[in-house]
């Protein structure tokens, strides 16, 4: 793989933005009024959260990142627009006056984190409608389509969104959350993880139990494949004609923040190249074993992910 057909790839990022705030300090004493820690905050950081850091992940590989969400009309919202500005990425924001933007504060003291506030609404139907017209203008001139769907409203026409996509013949990827996966029905790729499948199709008890319940959900929904991301045991990919499992390949785990995030953003980016699947489920493994083995929420570049092949 080389730079140049990277950044050719052009791939659109449609789902729930937020702003993860942390404030980190010390906590060396309890307080008088409660027992709690007080915290003297040092430090503060803004990073790009939920869809917003899948969009982080592909402009990191080189790639051409679109993000639309609907933000509050609020200074979280504006502060999203400017960081993914700063990461390379083109912001196609909906500014709602009623909604609050979605907040992660996160309160860290010692490499702990001691707390988190979560400031969050569900943005009015009005925006949401402007929101699938902007939705329909900006596809077209995408390669690949990744919804990254949090529960927070964003994706409430996701449906249409689904359909649009495949009669634009552009793949769409899909970050899956809840136990009810029929909104997602004519996706290409769902890329949930064990916990987030055991949700929907239970707690299998065998390998060959899996492969009928993944299998069967795939054809019920008529996926063209459904990806599942094991952690230590790699990745498994189902498809009509079998399965395939990747190994993993992370040397050493740190922290998991985010994997999924990575993973995504990478598959999206490897076939929206035009790249085939086997070979972008490996690649996106690749990626995941490399973040994984970082703190915190964190990307992979082009040259980390390539390395072996720029030798």
């Amino acid at each position: 793989m080389d730079k140049t057909t990277i950044h050719n790839a052009r791939v659109l990022v449609s789902g729930d933005a937020m702003l993860d705030r942390y404030w980190f300090g010390d906590a060396e004493r309890i307080s008088p009024e409660a027992p709690v820690p007080v915290v003297r905050v040092v430090r503060t950081e803004e990073r790009l959260g939920g869809a917003a850091n899948v969009a982080v992940n592909i402009a990191s590989l080189g790639a051409q990142s679109s993000l639309l969400s609907v933000v509050g009309n609020d200074e979280p919202g504006h502060t999203i627009e400017r960081l993914a500005r700063d990461a390379s990425i083109d912001p196609r924001l909906q500014f709602d006056d009623n909604l609050a933007t979605t907040v992660k504060l996160r309160v860290v003291a010692r490499h702990q984190q001691m707390l988190r506030c979560d400031f969050e609404a569900q943005p009015a139907q009005e925006a949401l409608a402007k929101h699938l017209d902007v939705f329909g203008e900006l596809l077209v001139h995408h390669d690949a389509l990744v919804l990254s769907d949090y529960g927070k409203g964003g994706l409430s026409h996701i449906v249409q969104m689904i359909a649009m996509a495949r009669e634009a013949g552009i793949p769409a990827l899909i970050d899956p959350k809840g136990d009810d996966y029929s909104r997602y029905k004519g996706a290409t790729i769902l890329t949930p993880n064990r916990a987030e499948l055991k949700q929907v199709i239970g707690t299998w008890h065998s390998e060959e139990d899996l492969i009928t319940r993944a299998q069967n959900l795939r054809s019920e929904l008529n996926l063209r494949y459904l990806l599942l991301t094991r952690s230590e045991e790699g990745m498994t990919l189902f498809h009509e004609d079998g399965q395939l499992t990747v190994p993993t390949q992370a040397r050493e785990v740190f922290d998991v923040s985010g994997a999924g995030d990575t993973v995504i953003a990478t598959l999206a980016t490897m076939l929206a190249t035009g790249t085939d699947i086997e070979t972008s489920v490996r690649t996106a493994n690749r990626a995941g074993g490399i973040v994984v083995g970082k703190l915190g929420t964190a990307t992979v570049s082009f040259d980390e992910l390539f390395k072996d092949d720029l030798k």
